[in-house]
């Protein structure tokens, strides 16, 4: 049983990383026009979301 769960999770990461990646891309694309505009509330808005897609790629990555 303990490994049809690792292959589980092994394969929902397969399929999340690349969502999570474009995800990434989108908000650092957010980010750099909001930097471009001076929006400080973007900027912080979209640093805590870089944030929190940082940590899902690492829980899914290990």
């Amino acid at each position: 049983m303990k490994y049809v769960m690792e292959a589980l999770r092994r394969k929902e990461a397969e399929e999340l990383l690349p969502v999570i990646k474009l995800e990434i891309d989108y908000e650092l694309a957010t980010l750099y026009e909001a930097m471009q505009e001076e929006d400080t509330v973007q900027i912080i808005k979209s640093k805590e979301r870089l944030k929190q897609l940082r940590e899902q790629w690492v829980s899914l990555k290990e």
